[in-house]
Parts: C-alpha cells; sequence; structure tokens
C-alpha cells in the first residue's frame, strides 16, 4: 500500500510541475476554452431556455471562485471549465440578439426596400440584400428585417441600383433553406445570423421608389465604396478591373465566372478577400513609409516618438481600409489582428506572437461568435497561428548561412508553405477540394502582391485628389494582370484540382485540437497533440457517404453506385446536385452522374404527370415524387413527397444488413431559434415516410 502511495505521490508531482511550466503561456488557451463552448451550443439539436443560460452563468462565476482555493497546478482547469460556459453563453446570447421575422411561406408579390448591399450569386445574377422591408398583404411583425433578391430580369434603360436607393419589384420570396443533405452546411442558421428572414428572385424590371437620401453613415460609406468601385473599373477594365474593385473595395461584383473559378482551382481565391494579408501589406507598407518620412528630419527623428506615431497613422489607414472595404467579417478579423499588432509595437512588445493572436481571437469570438462555424475565421487563425508559431521557432535558428539575397525568398517560401499546409484540411472540409499546384501559384503571386500591387493602390489613394491615380492604377494593373495569368495558368494544368470526401462531424475538431496543442503546450508532452491529429485524419479517411440521398423538395434522388454516385435527373436542382457530388469527393458533372442512374428499387417520378401515370409500388420500393403523392398513401413502399419532406428536409439513408437507416436534416439541425420546419406535421406524412417507423 505505501508502494502505491508513492507511486500516485510522485505522479502528481510530475504532472504538477508540467502544468506549472505553463504559467505564462496560458492566454492562448482562452479563446480555445470560448470556442470549445461556442461549439458545443451551435452543436445541440435544442433551443435552452433563458433559465438554462443563468444556471450557466452562476457555474461559471461559481468555478472561478473555486479556482482562487485550488492549488496553483489545478486551479486553470477551473478557469478553463468557467471559459467553455462563458463562450456557450456568448454564442446563446448573440443568437437571441440578432432575432427578426423569418418568412413562413412562400411569397409571390410586391417587394419594396432600401439596398444595403450588393453582390453576385454563384449564377453571375445581380443580387440585392433590403432592409425597410414591406411586403404585400403582410403585416410588420411578421414581415423580414431583411430579404435577398436575385435579378434575373432587365431594369429600364438607365435604372441602376444604388446604395440607399429605395426600389420596388414583383419577387418569389421564400424562408432561407436547410441543408442540402443532413450535416451540409446549414443556410439557415448563415441567414439568421446575417438577418435575412428570405431569400428570392425577380424577373420583372426594378423600379425605383425613393431617391438615395438618406444620411446614414453606413450607407454613405457603401455609396462611397461603389463609386470608387465604379472609379477604378473606369480605369481599369475586364478582370483586372473587377480583381483591383475587390481587393480595394470589396466589390466583387465585376469579377467574371471564369476568373474566379481559375482563382480557386490555383488557391488564390484568398486574394480576393479583404483578409490578414492585405491588410497587413498595407499596414506595413503605410508603417515603413511614415517612419522614413519621419526619420528623415534630424529634430523629428531624436525628440519625438516616431514609432508611435507611425504606428498609430498605420492604425488609421487600417482602419479606412476596413470601412471602405465594407466591414465584412473576415475583414473585421483582419483589422483586429493589426491592432493588436500595432499596439503592441507602439507600448513596445513583439508585434506578432502567439498572445496577440490570441487576443485577436478572443474579441473576435465575443463579438460575433457565430463567425467561429465559418471557414473564414478558421483559415485565417490557423494560418496565422502556424506563421508566428514557426517564425518564433526560427528565430532561435542561425540562418546566417543563407546569403542576403536569399533571406526574404526563404521567408516567402516559408510562410506561404506554412499557410498552405495549415489552411488545407479546413479549405477541403469545407470545399472539398485540394490545389494542387497551390504553392506554387502562390509563391508566383503572393509577393507581387506585396511589392506591386498594395502599394500602387495606396500610391492611387494619395494621387486620386490630383487625378493622376491613372498612373498608380495601371502599376496596379500589371500586377493583377500577372496574378490571372498565373491562376488560368495553373488551373489549365492536368489535375490541378483534387476532390476530396466530406469529413465527419469530428474530424475538424480533433484534427484543431491536435494542432493547438503542438502550438500551444509547452515542452515535450506538446507532441501528444500530433496523434490526436492523426485520429482525426484517420476519421476522415474513413468517412461513410450515404448510399442515398433525397432533397427536401423532391426534385433530385442520388444513389451512390461503384462508379460514383447517380443522380436521377441531368439538369435542374443544380445546386444541390453540385453540393452532393462535390461532398462525395468527386469531380463529375450532374450530366455525366444522371448517364449513371438506373430505375430500380429506387424511384423518382418528376412531375404530375410520371406521378399520374406510375401504376404503384411494392413492398421494398422507395418511391421519390416531386408531386404530393395522396395516391400512394397506404400502399406498402415507402414514399417522400413536398409534404413530408416539408417537416423533414433532405434524407440521407444508409444500406444496413436490417434495411434502411434514414437520417433527416431535421434530426442533426434540431429545433433552433434559425430552423423553420412546421410546429406540427400530419400523422399519415410520417406513415408515407416509413410504413414501420418514424424516421
Amino acid at each position: 500500500m505505501g508502494r502505491i502511495l508513492r507511486v500516485i505521490q510522485n505522479v502528481w508531482i510530475s504532472g504538477e510541475a508540467v502544468l506549472l511550466a505553463q504559467r505564462g503561456n496560458m492566454l492562448g488557451w482562452v479563446p480555445v476554452c470560448l470556442a470549445v463552448g461556442i461549439g458545443c451550443y451551435f452543436t445541440l439539436t435544442w433551443e435552452p431556455a433563458w433559465p438554462f443560460f443563468v444556471w450557466l452563468a452562476m457555474a461559471g462565476l461559481g468555478l472561478l471562485l473555486i479556482a482562487r482555493l485550488l492549488p496553483e497546478a489545478v486551479s486553470p482547469f477551473a478557469v478553463g471549465l468557467s471559459l467553455c460556459l462563458i463562450g456557450f453563453i456568448l454564442a446563446g446570447v448573440r443568437a437571441h440578439a440578432v432575432a427578426g421575422p423569418v418568412l413562413g411561406w412562400r411569397y409571390y408579390g410586391a417587394v419594396e426596400g432600401r439596398i444595403v448591399a450588393m453582390d453576385r450569386s454563384q449564377s453571375d445574377a445581380l443580387r440585392l440584400t433590403l432592409d425597410q422591408v414591406r411586403l404585400d398583404r403582410v403585416p410588420p411583425d411578421r414581415t423580414p428585417q431583411r430579404v435577398r433578391i436575385s435579378l434575373h430580369g432587365k431594369g429600364p434603360a438607365g435604372m441602376t441600383p444604388e446604395p440607399g436607393l429605395r426600389v420596388m419589384t414583383t419577387a418569389h420570396l421564400s424562408p432561407p433553406s436547410g441543408p442540402v443533405e443532413p450535416g451540409g452546411f446549414d443556410f439557415q442558421r448563415h441567414a439568421w445570423f446575417a438577418r435575412l428572414g428570405a431569400v428570392g428572385y425577380s424577373r420583372v424590371p426594378l423600379v425605383g421608389a425613393a431617391a438615395a437620401h438618406d444620411g446614414h453613415a453606413g450607407l454613405m460609406v457603401f455609396r462611397i465604396r461603389m463609386a470608387a468601385s465604379a472609379h477604378i473599373q473606369k480605369r481599369l477594365s475586364g478582370d483586372t478591373g473587377g480583381f483591383a474593385a475587390a481587393i480595394t473595395t470589396g466589390d466583387r461584383s465585376a469579377i467574371s465566372q471564369e476568373a474566379l473559378h481559375a482563382l480557386r482551382v490555383s488557391n488564390l481565391a484568398h486574394l480576393l478577400a479583404i483578409s490578414g494579408l492585405h491588410m497587413g501589406l498595407l499596414t506595413a507598407f503605410v508603417l515603413a513609409g511614415l517612419r522614413l518620412a519621419l526619420a528623415s528630419h534630424p529634430v523629428i527623428a531624436l525628440r519625438w516618438p516616431t514609432k508611435a506615431i507611425a504606428a498609430v497613422g498605420a492604425l488609421a489607414a487600417a482602419a479606412g481600409y476596413l470601412a471602405l472595404s465594407g466591414g465584412n467579417v473576415a475583414t473585421q478579423r483582419a483589422f483586429i489582428m493589426v491592432a493588436v499588432a500595432l499596439a503592441a509595437l507602439t507600448i513596445g512588445r513583439r508585434a506578432f506572437s502567439l498572445r496577440a493572436v490570441a487576443v485577436a481571437a478572443i474579441i473576435v469570438l465575443v463579438l460575433r461568435p457565430e463567425a467561429l462555424m465559418g471557414p473564414g475565421f478558421q483559415m485565417s487563425f490557423a494560418a496565422t497561428t502556424a506563421l508566428v508559431a514557426v517564425f518564433g521557432w526560427l528565430r532561435d535558428i542561425d540562418r546566417n548561412w543563407l546569403p542576403r539575397w536569399a533571406k526574404p525568398v526563404f521567408a516567402t517560401v516559408v510562410s506561404s508553405a506554412v499557410a498552405g499546409f495549415a489552411t488545407a484540411p479546413i479549405a477541403a472540409a469545407h470545399f472539398n477540394a485540394i490545389a494542387h499546384y497551390g504553392l506554387i501559384a502562390n509563391l508566383a503571386s503572393v509577393p507581387l502582391m506585396g511589392l506591386l500591387v498594395i502599394p500602387a493602390a495606396v500610391v492611387a489613394l494619395v494621387l486620386a485628389p490630383l487625378g493622376l491615380d491613372w498612373i498608380a492604377l495601371w502599376v496596379m494593373g500589371l500586377g493583377l494582370d500577372w496574378i490571372l495569368g498565373v491562376a488560368h495558368a495553373v488551373a489549365a494544368l492536368e489535375n490541378a484540382r483534387g476532390h476530396v470526401v466530406s469529413p465527419g462531424a469530428w474530424v475538424l475538431p480533433l484534427i484543431s485540437l491536435g494542432f493547438l496543442f503542438v502550438i500551444l503546450w509547452q515542452g515535450r508532452l506538446r507532441w501528444g497533440g500530433l496523434p490526436v491529429m492523426a485520429l482525426g485524419f484517420a476519421l476522415w479517411q474513413g468517412a461513410a457517404r450515404p448510399d442515398l440521398l433525397i432533397a427536401d423538395t423532391g426534385t433530385l434522388v442520388g444513389i451512390m453506385t461503384p462508379e460514383g454516385r447517380a443522380l436521377s435527373k441531368s439538369k435542374g436542382a443544380g445546386f444541390v446536385a453540385r453540393n452532393w457530388l462535390e461532398n462525395d469527393g468527386t469531380g463529375a458533372s450532374q450530366e455525366a452522374a444522371a448517364k449513371l442512374w438506373q430505375d430500380g428499387d429506387i424511384v423518382h417520378l418528376s412531375g404530375k404527370r410520371a406521378l399520374a401515370e406510375f401504376q404503384g409500388c411494392t413492398a421494398g420500393q422507395i418511391i421519390v415524387a416531386s408531386s404530393t403523392a395522396d395516391s400512394l398513401s397506404g400502399q406498402p413502399c415507402m414514399v417522400f413527397d413536398p409534404d413530408s419532406l416539408k417537416t423533414t428536409g433532405a434524407v440521407a439513408m444508409h444500406r444496413s444488413g436490417q434495411g434502411w437507416q434514414i437520417k433527416t436534416a431535421r434530426d442533426i439541425a434540431g429545433e433552433r431559434l434559425w430552423t423553420n420546419w412546421p410546429k406540427a406535421a400530419p400523422q399519415d406524412q410520417y406513415v408515407r415516410i416509413s410504413p414501420t417507423k418514424r424516421p
């Protein structure tokens, strides 16, 4: 017994020493704990009531008090658990704070509203986001705060949408749709936090209802952005002008789908988003320029705090860039990171450190907890964390053996490789694609962005009041032409893009936690994060796709075959088909997948005529109809029609020895603030889905 006690005592002493060695490095774990709590909130299938949040707040406060009484080596665990509870509460409070009416039915009629955003859809149609919405015969308390409409028609001559303009049109609107398959991207949740209560399209002319005279500060900045974008596009034509407008004003509406495709395939699409790269290059250029200008005057250089003054000036430039670019979430993250780095520089601290990254992540998670679930947050902080950690390790390595000219080349290669490897799993998980030549494309493009494009953009802004901005824009255009050329050349290479299967729910969390443990933990135990990452990749490798997928409207069916997924239609439901095939990890087209379809036990009745001509089903068959299938009620087969699918969302089915295992989008998404499932469904609708059990 005494020997056992001594072993336990030795283990405790050793463990306590390991934990105490983490002192001074605990700040990096704060956003990790917050993220765990936020992630737990979003994975629930039910919506907590307010008393639940009150109990969590009391528990979190109690843990903080208990932490003061625990031994120093153990108290961080209590604090960490408290931070997890705080993250959960932050996500819940944010979800309730953005609450607004969501359209509960399909609407066709007059729509009136004020233009507050403009962009392009995947079909290249101009999209308008409207607020101050009015719908015909819809009471104000049921009218969405914002709606988004794609314009598929042509407006009257001289009619150009502009920021703040109040417009009218006749449009088809519907509630934000659910995932295209169970566990897929949840557009309902995304729309909830964007305060979009309805989405749709219009094919009739857009009519101006009131002039854009609103003095709202946000709309004034919006007008300046769009005016700047139009000015740039007059100076630079085609995709070059659209690229320039995107990286300066955030307006991507002028870039062709062909150019976007080339940028995505070559892994250069991140250059379009005003993120950490652009914000960092801009502030670095302004900071260096101001320091050089201040240092040129002897009195100022000797008596004034030139570093702090230059940092303040660079921060002002970053804030202006944030406003001009529209201030989306990615740009806000980049600005916060730059602001933290400049503040550290001002007080004499290291500008780029893991503590600075942690502070930036904390601020973003507190302000926008929902950002955690998006690829932008995950990729930007993964890249930044990896870069800061790797260059921190390289700081202690002697690099004097490198020639002077080779050091910046070495830094560029290392930074591109590190950022690429850190973001590749996240990009592959969200977009099901890997750019095989992405490193080459980035090495050929990113240095030019820093040396030519961003400096030219700053000079163009300075020269604009003199009317000489065309000179800098011409130089900027040369750099962008090169980048577009690289994108098209790389995209044209054989096997430029690979496809990967969609991972399971636990894959990215395991990879991320293992990665963060390697980065943040102090001591040799940090390498324990590698097996955790390996487990995540192993689970990804074994990810199984559904044998049968049914769209939530019954308009498309996909069944897995030895040759790949077979689709029931070669045209129509293109968005759903594209997502299914991408999640399968194949690059097949919908037309090619439709050629694999063969009628058998799975029957798709597309349209009322096909349903009317159907003679009846047999036991073991699965019938999917795109129209209400009342005529098949009571038959011995499984029947899915729009009425039943409305209550369940998209359906995924797996074959097993006991038959079909059914999983619905409603099973995964649950009953949350942003879901829009019918409150109650007739019992016969569930009978149609399965004669033996409710899915």
